[in-house]
Protein backbone atom coordinates (compact mmCIF):
# COMPACT_ATOMS: atom_id res chain seq x y z
CA UNK A 1 0.00 0.00 0.00
CA UNK A 2 2.01 2.63 -1.36
CA UNK A 3 -0.80 5.87 -0.71
CA UNK A 4 -2.33 7.40 2.24
CA UNK A 5 -3.64 4.78 4.79
CA UNK A 6 -7.43 4.26 4.29
CA UNK A 7 -8.49 6.21 7.64
CA UNK A 8 -7.33 8.96 5.57
CA UNK A 9 -8.55 8.06 2.43
CA UNK A 10 -11.91 8.04 3.75
CA UNK A 11 -11.78 11.92 4.40
CA UNK A 12 -9.63 12.69 2.10
CA UNK A 13 -11.28 15.72 0.39
CA UNK A 14 -8.40 18.08 -1.31
CA UNK A 15 -9.33 21.53 -3.19
CA UNK A 16 -8.46 20.29 -7.21
CA UNK A 17 -7.64 23.46 -9.19
CA UNK A 18 -10.50 24.41 -11.46
CA UNK A 19 -10.67 26.72 -13.87
CA UNK A 20 -13.09 29.57 -13.59
CA UNK A 21 -14.31 28.87 -17.10
CA UNK A 22 -14.81 25.22 -16.05
CA UNK A 23 -18.78 25.38 -16.84
CA UNK A 24 -18.57 27.59 -20.05
CA UNK A 25 -15.81 25.73 -21.38
CA UNK A 26 -18.04 22.30 -21.41
CA UNK A 27 -21.13 24.29 -22.03
CA UNK A 28 -20.13 25.09 -25.28
CA UNK A 29 -18.17 22.17 -25.97
CA UNK A 30 -21.50 19.68 -25.68
CA UNK A 31 -23.89 23.06 -27.12
CA UNK A 32 -21.70 22.39 -30.11
CA UNK A 33 -22.86 18.98 -31.06
CA UNK A 34 -26.10 19.46 -29.44
CA UNK A 35 -28.27 20.10 -32.65
CA UNK A 36 -26.76 17.44 -34.58
CA UNK A 37 -29.13 14.61 -35.03
CA UNK A 38 -27.74 11.61 -32.62
CA UNK A 39 -27.81 8.48 -34.16
CA UNK A 40 -26.31 7.73 -37.43
CA UNK A 41 -26.77 3.93 -38.37
CA UNK A 42 -28.28 1.16 -36.16
CA UNK A 43 -28.69 -2.05 -37.93
CA UNK A 44 -28.41 -5.81 -36.67
CA UNK A 45 -25.84 -7.67 -35.74
CA UNK A 46 -25.93 -11.69 -36.46
CA UNK A 47 -24.16 -13.37 -33.94
CA UNK A 48 -24.24 -16.83 -32.27
CA UNK A 49 -25.66 -15.31 -28.72
CA UNK A 50 -29.20 -17.29 -29.05
CA UNK A 51 -30.42 -15.54 -25.98
CA UNK A 52 -29.39 -11.99 -26.95
CA UNK A 53 -30.13 -9.71 -29.76
CA UNK A 54 -27.55 -7.00 -30.38
CA UNK A 55 -27.03 -4.02 -32.91
CA UNK A 56 -24.61 -2.75 -34.58
CA UNK A 57 -24.87 1.16 -33.73
CA UNK A 58 -23.04 4.77 -35.14
CA UNK A 59 -23.78 7.78 -33.13
CA UNK A 60 -22.41 11.42 -34.12
CA UNK A 61 -20.03 11.74 -31.27
CA UNK A 62 -17.58 15.13 -30.78
CA UNK A 63 -17.87 17.12 -34.15
CA UNK A 64 -20.30 14.82 -35.19
CA UNK A 65 -17.61 12.35 -36.00
CA UNK A 66 -19.12 8.55 -35.79
CA UNK A 67 -18.66 6.46 -33.34
CA UNK A 68 -19.49 3.11 -32.81
CA UNK A 69 -21.66 0.63 -30.14
CA UNK A 70 -22.89 -2.38 -29.78
CA UNK A 71 -26.28 -2.58 -28.47
CA UNK A 72 -27.38 -5.62 -26.74
CA UNK A 73 -30.27 -6.40 -24.90
CA UNK A 74 -32.43 -10.04 -23.92
CA UNK A 75 -34.00 -11.73 -27.03
CA UNK A 76 -38.04 -12.15 -26.77
CA UNK A 77 -38.50 -9.41 -23.62
CA UNK A 78 -40.76 -6.77 -24.89
CA UNK A 79 -41.22 -3.55 -23.61
CA UNK A 80 -38.43 -0.89 -21.82
CA UNK A 81 -35.51 -1.96 -19.91
CA UNK A 82 -33.03 0.40 -18.35
CA UNK A 83 -29.77 0.79 -20.01
CA UNK A 84 -26.23 0.25 -18.75
CA UNK A 85 -23.95 2.67 -21.42
CA UNK A 86 -20.97 1.21 -20.75
CA UNK A 87 -17.66 3.03 -21.56
CA UNK A 88 -14.32 0.99 -21.63
CA UNK A 89 -10.97 1.46 -20.17
CA UNK A 90 -7.73 3.12 -21.71
CA UNK A 91 -6.21 1.20 -24.80
CA UNK A 92 -9.08 -0.58 -25.34
CA UNK A 93 -12.26 -0.45 -28.06
CA UNK A 94 -15.88 -2.23 -27.98
CA UNK A 95 -14.57 -5.44 -28.97
CA UNK A 96 -16.58 -8.36 -30.26
CA UNK A 97 -20.48 -8.60 -29.97
CA UNK A 98 -20.07 -11.42 -27.11
CA UNK A 99 -17.37 -9.99 -25.30
CA UNK A 100 -18.32 -8.19 -22.03
CA UNK A 101 -22.03 -9.95 -21.59
CA UNK A 102 -22.36 -9.32 -18.15
CA UNK A 103 -25.57 -6.63 -18.08
CA UNK A 104 -27.53 -8.15 -20.82
CA UNK A 105 -27.40 -11.44 -19.55
CA UNK A 106 -28.67 -9.34 -15.90
CA UNK A 107 -31.69 -8.30 -18.04
CA UNK A 108 -30.61 -4.88 -18.87
CA UNK A 109 -30.00 -3.50 -21.84
CA UNK A 110 -26.52 -1.72 -22.70
CA UNK A 111 -24.47 0.28 -24.88
CA UNK A 112 -20.94 -0.59 -25.44
CA UNK A 113 -19.08 2.38 -26.44
CA UNK A 114 -16.45 2.66 -28.66
CA UNK A 115 -12.99 4.88 -27.62
CA UNK A 116 -11.97 6.86 -30.63
CA UNK A 117 -8.48 6.19 -31.87
CA UNK A 118 -7.81 3.95 -29.14
CA UNK A 119 -7.82 0.21 -30.48
CA UNK A 120 -4.99 -2.26 -30.16
CA UNK A 121 -3.66 -2.37 -26.91
CA UNK A 122 -5.54 -4.32 -24.88
CA UNK A 123 -8.64 -4.76 -27.49
CA UNK A 124 -10.20 -3.73 -31.25
CA UNK A 125 -12.47 -0.97 -32.22
CA UNK A 126 -13.89 0.69 -35.21
CA UNK A 127 -13.89 4.21 -34.20
CA UNK A 128 -10.82 6.66 -35.69
CA UNK A 129 -10.05 10.15 -34.12
CA UNK A 130 -9.32 12.37 -37.28
CA UNK A 131 -8.47 15.23 -34.88
CA UNK A 132 -4.58 15.19 -34.32
CA UNK A 133 -3.08 17.76 -35.24
CA UNK A 134 -2.58 19.42 -32.11
CA UNK A 135 0.49 19.74 -29.80
CA UNK A 136 1.78 16.72 -28.10
CA UNK A 137 2.33 13.20 -27.13
CA UNK A 138 2.25 10.19 -28.93
CA UNK A 139 -0.48 8.58 -26.74
CA UNK A 140 -4.03 9.25 -26.27
CA UNK A 141 -3.60 10.40 -22.89
CA UNK A 142 -1.40 13.06 -24.23
CA UNK A 143 -2.47 14.15 -27.42
CA UNK A 144 -2.70 17.53 -27.56
CA UNK A 145 -2.49 18.27 -23.54
CA UNK A 146 -1.09 21.66 -24.27
CA UNK A 147 -4.65 23.01 -24.78
CA UNK A 148 -7.77 22.45 -23.34
CA UNK A 149 -9.35 22.94 -26.66
CA UNK A 150 -7.45 20.88 -28.54
CA UNK A 151 -6.56 17.87 -25.90
CA UNK A 152 -7.90 14.05 -26.51
CA UNK A 153 -10.11 14.40 -23.37
CA UNK A 154 -12.47 17.11 -24.65
CA UNK A 155 -13.43 14.55 -27.59
CA UNK A 156 -13.71 11.54 -25.51
CA UNK A 157 -15.91 12.97 -23.15
CA UNK A 158 -18.40 14.63 -25.38
CA UNK A 159 -18.67 11.31 -26.78
CA UNK A 160 -19.59 9.79 -23.63
CA UNK A 161 -22.22 12.48 -23.31
CA UNK A 162 -23.36 11.58 -26.66
CA UNK A 163 -23.48 7.85 -26.18
CA UNK A 164 -25.84 8.85 -23.39
CA UNK A 165 -28.51 11.03 -26.06
CA UNK A 166 -27.83 7.80 -28.61
CA UNK A 167 -28.99 5.25 -26.00
CA UNK A 168 -32.13 6.71 -25.17
CA UNK A 169 -33.06 7.45 -28.77
CA UNK A 170 -32.63 3.58 -29.21
CA UNK A 171 -35.77 1.36 -29.59
CA UNK A 172 -36.74 -0.71 -26.30
CA UNK A 173 -35.03 1.72 -23.82
CA UNK A 174 -36.16 3.28 -20.98
CA UNK A 175 -35.26 6.84 -21.20
CA UNK A 176 -35.52 7.55 -17.32
CA UNK A 177 -33.07 4.78 -16.35
CA UNK A 178 -29.79 5.12 -17.85
CA UNK A 179 -26.66 4.14 -16.09
CA UNK A 180 -23.17 5.15 -17.07
CA UNK A 181 -20.71 2.53 -15.89
CA UNK A 182 -17.44 1.93 -15.92
CA UNK A 183 -13.66 0.75 -15.02
CA UNK A 184 -10.67 2.79 -15.05
CA UNK A 185 -10.35 5.08 -17.92
CA UNK A 186 -14.29 4.07 -18.11
CA UNK A 187 -14.99 5.17 -14.08
CA UNK A 188 -13.91 8.21 -15.10
CA UNK A 189 -15.92 8.99 -18.21
CA UNK A 190 -18.77 7.89 -16.42
CA UNK A 191 -17.93 10.38 -13.63
CA UNK A 192 -17.77 13.07 -16.03
CA UNK A 193 -20.55 12.55 -17.53
CA UNK A 194 -22.35 12.90 -14.33
CA UNK A 195 -21.18 15.84 -13.72
CA UNK A 196 -22.70 16.76 -17.37
CA UNK A 197 -25.67 15.22 -17.77
CA UNK A 198 -27.71 16.40 -14.85
CA UNK A 199 -31.20 13.44 -14.88
CA UNK A 200 -28.75 10.01 -15.11
CA UNK A 201 -30.43 7.50 -12.86
CA UNK A 202 -27.39 6.08 -11.54
CA UNK A 203 -23.39 5.63 -11.72
CA UNK A 204 -20.71 2.82 -11.43
CA UNK A 205 -17.32 4.12 -11.54
CA UNK A 206 -14.63 1.65 -10.29
CA UNK A 207 -11.33 2.55 -10.41
CA UNK A 208 -11.54 6.07 -11.93
CA UNK A 209 -9.21 7.26 -14.16
CA UNK A 210 -8.79 11.13 -13.98
CA UNK A 211 -9.59 12.28 -10.96
CA UNK A 212 -6.89 14.41 -9.07
CA UNK A 213 -4.95 14.62 -11.83
CA UNK A 214 -2.46 16.37 -10.73
CA UNK A 215 -1.53 14.29 -7.23
CA UNK A 216 -1.46 11.18 -10.06
CA UNK A 217 1.30 12.12 -11.56
CA UNK A 218 3.31 12.77 -8.61
CA UNK A 219 2.86 9.81 -7.17
CA UNK A 220 3.02 7.19 -9.80
CA UNK A 221 4.81 6.44 -13.06
CA UNK A 222 2.53 3.56 -14.08
CA UNK A 223 0.85 4.49 -16.86
CA UNK A 224 -1.26 5.99 -18.64
CA UNK A 225 -0.35 8.39 -16.41
CA UNK A 226 3.05 7.65 -16.73
CA UNK A 227 2.56 8.77 -20.75
CA UNK A 228 2.30 12.14 -18.92
CA UNK A 229 5.24 11.69 -16.83
CA UNK A 230 7.73 10.60 -19.72
CA UNK A 231 5.59 13.97 -21.65
CA UNK A 232 6.94 16.04 -19.22
CA UNK A 233 10.41 14.51 -18.66
CA UNK A 234 11.31 16.06 -22.08
CA UNK A 235 8.77 18.90 -22.45
CA UNK A 236 10.47 20.12 -19.81
CA UNK A 237 8.76 23.97 -20.17
CA UNK A 238 5.44 22.32 -20.41
CA UNK A 239 4.01 21.82 -17.52
CA UNK A 240 2.17 24.78 -16.70
CA UNK A 241 0.14 24.58 -19.91
CA UNK A 242 -0.30 20.70 -19.22
CA UNK A 243 -1.35 21.39 -15.88
CA UNK A 244 -3.72 23.52 -17.42
CA UNK A 245 -5.13 21.67 -19.82
CA UNK A 246 -5.95 18.33 -16.78
CA UNK A 247 -7.61 20.81 -14.66
CA UNK A 248 -10.35 21.17 -17.62
CA UNK A 249 -10.97 17.39 -17.30
CA UNK A 250 -10.50 16.08 -13.60
CA UNK A 251 -13.21 14.09 -12.23
CA UNK A 252 -13.60 15.69 -9.02
CA UNK A 253 -14.76 18.25 -10.82
CA UNK A 254 -17.38 16.55 -12.67
CA UNK A 255 -17.57 14.22 -9.35
CA UNK A 256 -18.79 17.71 -7.81
CA UNK A 257 -21.42 18.91 -9.78
CA UNK A 258 -23.00 15.23 -10.09
CA UNK A 259 -26.46 14.74 -8.55
CA UNK A 260 -27.18 10.81 -9.12
CA UNK A 261 -26.85 7.99 -6.83
CA UNK A 262 -22.99 6.59 -6.96
CA UNK A 263 -21.26 3.19 -6.19
CA UNK A 264 -17.54 3.01 -6.35
CA UNK A 265 -14.92 0.42 -5.87
CA UNK A 266 -11.20 0.78 -5.05
CA UNK A 267 -8.25 -1.12 -4.75
CA UNK A 268 -5.75 -0.18 -2.33
CA UNK A 269 -2.69 -1.53 -3.67
CA UNK A 270 -3.59 0.28 -7.48
CA UNK A 271 -0.07 2.30 -8.81
CA UNK A 272 -2.55 2.96 -12.15
CA UNK A 273 -5.42 4.47 -10.40
CA UNK A 274 -4.48 5.88 -6.55
CA UNK A 275 -6.26 5.08 -4.24
CA UNK A 276 -6.12 8.87 -2.81
CA UNK A 277 -7.28 10.47 -6.17
CA UNK A 278 -10.59 8.60 -6.60
CA UNK A 279 -11.20 8.78 -2.71
CA UNK A 280 -11.07 12.37 -3.67
CA UNK A 281 -13.72 12.18 -6.50
CA UNK A 282 -15.89 10.07 -3.76
CA UNK A 283 -15.59 12.31 -0.98
CA UNK A 284 -16.81 15.50 -3.06
CA UNK A 285 -19.11 13.69 -4.81
CA UNK A 286 -22.66 15.85 -5.25
CA UNK A 287 -20.48 18.57 -3.07
CA UNK A 288 -21.58 21.32 -5.69
CA UNK A 289 -24.93 20.33 -6.98
CA UNK A 290 -26.90 22.36 -5.32
CA UNK A 291 -28.55 20.24 -3.22
CA UNK A 292 -28.89 16.76 -1.13
CA UNK A 293 -25.42 14.78 -1.15
CA UNK A 294 -26.46 11.94 -3.48
CA UNK A 295 -26.90 8.57 -2.11
CA UNK A 296 -23.28 6.93 -2.85
CA UNK A 297 -21.12 4.02 -1.44
CA UNK A 298 -17.68 2.79 -1.74
CA UNK A 299 -16.33 -0.66 -1.95
CA UNK A 300 -12.49 -0.68 -0.59
CA UNK A 301 -10.24 -3.92 -1.64
CA UNK A 302 -7.01 -3.73 0.73
CA UNK A 303 -5.19 -6.62 -0.87
CA UNK A 304 -6.18 -6.06 -4.68
CA UNK A 305 -4.43 -3.21 -7.63
CA UNK A 306 -6.27 -2.29 -10.53
CA UNK A 307 -8.19 -4.99 -10.53
CA UNK A 308 -10.32 -4.38 -7.54
CA UNK A 309 -12.61 -6.47 -6.17
CA UNK A 310 -13.50 -7.91 -9.78
CA UNK A 311 -16.27 -10.54 -9.72
CA UNK A 312 -16.96 -9.92 -6.19
CA UNK A 313 -17.28 -6.10 -6.96
CA UNK A 314 -19.83 -7.11 -10.10
CA UNK A 315 -21.78 -9.00 -8.01
CA UNK A 316 -21.86 -5.83 -5.28
CA UNK A 317 -22.66 -3.93 -8.40
CA UNK A 318 -25.55 -6.09 -9.75
CA UNK A 319 -27.57 -6.02 -6.08
CA UNK A 320 -26.97 -2.35 -5.41
CA UNK A 321 -28.36 -1.24 -9.13
CA UNK A 322 -31.18 -3.86 -8.75
CA UNK A 323 -32.25 -2.82 -5.12
CA UNK A 324 -31.95 0.96 -6.79
CA UNK A 325 -33.80 0.31 -10.15
CA UNK A 326 -36.03 -2.74 -9.44
CA UNK A 327 -36.10 -5.97 -11.79
CA UNK A 328 -34.94 -4.74 -15.04
CA UNK A 329 -36.98 -7.78 -16.59
CA UNK A 330 -40.55 -7.10 -14.75
CA UNK A 331 -42.36 -9.16 -17.09
CA UNK A 332 -42.56 -12.98 -16.45
CA UNK A 333 -39.65 -14.93 -18.77
CA UNK A 334 -41.13 -16.40 -21.77
CA UNK A 335 -40.84 -20.28 -21.38
CA UNK A 336 -39.61 -20.14 -17.91
CA UNK A 337 -38.74 -23.87 -16.58
CA UNK A 338 -40.33 -24.03 -13.96
CA UNK A 339 -37.83 -24.57 -10.38
CA UNK A 340 -38.13 -28.35 -9.00
CA UNK A 341 -39.96 -29.09 -5.74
Amino acid sequence: MFDLPLDQLRDYAPTVTEPADFDAFWRATLDATAALPVLLDVRPEPTDLRLLDTWDVTFAGFAGDPVRAWYTRPAAVGGTLPVIVEYVGYGRGRGLPHERLTWPVAGYARLLVDARGQSGQYGVGDTPDPHGSAPGGHSPVTWGILSPAGYYYRRLITDAVRAVQAARALPGVDAGRVVVAGNSQGGGLALAVAGLVPDVAAVLATAPFLCHVQRAIEITDVGPYGEIVNYLSVNRDAEAAVRNTLSYVDGVSFARRATAPAHFGIGLRDHVCPPSTGFAAYNQYGAASGGPVPERSMHVYPFNGHEHGDATHVRRQLRWLAALLGEPVAAARPGAVPVPG
